[in-house]
């Protein structure tokens, strides 16, 4: 089954910059797109990026021209650099497979299923 293991979160100010990693197991990247997902409290699972086995991207409005997607299919990891961070982007992030289920008893949640790893920034 999947597993997924998020790293990199951290708190910093408004302006700065994170680098998240995302480890896969149970799953090759050729089986399907890597997603970065994104909760904040009180706040719907919102997609941010893609990556295809490829490397193509697409990112949302919000993001776009400062967070990149990039991945390592050796690794079995996808990574999310994110620059010029801004106190919107707090939030609890999450990476998923487009095509891969979590495992049995874990609801997808908008593609939010996974521990994730904590971003705060503050103003």
């Amino acid at each position: 089954e999947a597993h997924l293991a998020e790293s990199g979160g951290a708190s910093v100010q408004d302006g700065g910059s994170l680098s998240l990693s995302c480890t896969a197991s149970g799953f090759s990247f050729d089986d399907s797109d890597m997603n970065w997902y994104r909760q904040a409290p009180g706040s719907e699972c919102e997609k941010v990026s893609s990556i295809s086995k490829h490397g193509t991207t697409w990112y949302s409005e919000s993001v776009k021209g400062r967070f990149t997607s990039s991945h390592n299919a050796a690794k079995n990891t996808v990574y999310l650099q994110m620059n010029n961070l801004k106190p919107e982007d707090t939030a609890r992030y999450h990476c998923a497979a487009a095509l891969v289920p979590p495992p049995v008893g874990v609801s997808w949640n908008g593609g939010c299923w996974s521990q994730g790893t904590q971003v705060t920034v503050s103003a």
